[in-house]
């Protein structure tokens, strides 16, 4: 909601969510940025690994409508030079933001992109597949093999964004259709009635307690108060402690009205 109480303080949306101590990396504002970020993250896993232990791996995810992004093919070339711990997840929506991934891109296969660099791809709809295929993939490219490429096959109902109807290069049918074999919640619905871990009451009562949760949490991301020009505008541009708690002030911020300028 763009609200002072928010993770990025009103500042950004989900592109500038960061948490250093969880090993999130935060987005980028810029298509496939985030991808070189990954492997700067893989080449310190690789540098810092001891003889004969499992590295840790870096995780870039990125959607089909980045994936012919040039700095993206650059960071694969060195991540494979330097067999890096470095895996490439392509979410693969097929529309990336509205054109078809026939229409933008002459590799459909994307989980192939990397050429020599294996891949595999992943049912993106099915939470088991994506926690067995990961763990494979975690496994291998931590144990020196190098990268790897992973394409998630997956879908959005909706539109890219809010000015995107996601109706005028796909219809309705498509969607629906989508919606009523592939849907992610339902698979599990359904997975967890047929193995016998719970029936559709308490399924019920879950839906209920987590949609009553969510509603408590947007009430209360609304009535956080808008961010005002001091202090907010120019918290957190300069650090004195790594970004721990406080942050300083520059010594002078010009504003376009040059009177209106601060000074500390």
């Amino acid at each position: 909601f763009g609200n002072a109480g928010g993770q990025t303080k009103g500042k950004g949306g989900s592109m500038h969510f960061y948490n250093k101590a969880h090993n999130f990396f935060g987005g980028q504002g810029i298509v496939g940025a985030q991808v070189p970020v990954g492997l700067g993250l893989a080449f310190t896993n690789h540098y810092n690994a001891k003889p004969g232990e499992t590295m840790n791996v870096a995780i870039a995810c990125y959607g089909d409508g980045a994936a012919n992004q040039g700095q993206i093919w650059e960071a694969a070339n060195m991540a494979s030079l330097w067999k890096l711990p470095m895996i490439f997840c392509i979410e693969n929506n097929h529309y990336g933001m509205g054109t078809s991934m026939e229409r933008h891109s002459s590799h459909s296969d994307y989980y192939k992109m990397g050429n020599h660099i294996p891949g595999v791809r992943i049912d993106g709809m099915n939470v088991l597949a994506v926690k067995e295929g990961m763990r494979f993939v975690k496994d291998f490219v931590g144990s020196g093999n190098g990268p790897m490429y992973v394409e998630m096959m997956t879908y959005r109902y909706h539109g890219h964004s809010m000015s995107d109807p996601g109706t005028t290069y796909r219809n309705r049918e498509e969607i629906a259709l989508t919606r009523s074999t592939r849907d992610p919640l339902e698979f599990v619905k359904k997975t967890l009635i047929d193995a016998g871990f719970a029936d559709a009451e308490q399924i019920k009562e879950t839906e209920k307690r987590i949609r009553k949760d969510v509603a408590s949490q947007v009430k209360a991301a609304k009535a956080s108060p808008k961010p005002t020009i001091e202090p907010h505008l120019f918290e957190y541009v300069f650090t004195s402690d790594g970004g721990k708690e406080q942050n300083e002030f520059p010594p002078h911020i010009r504003m376009p009205d040059f009177a209106k300028s601060k000074w500390y």
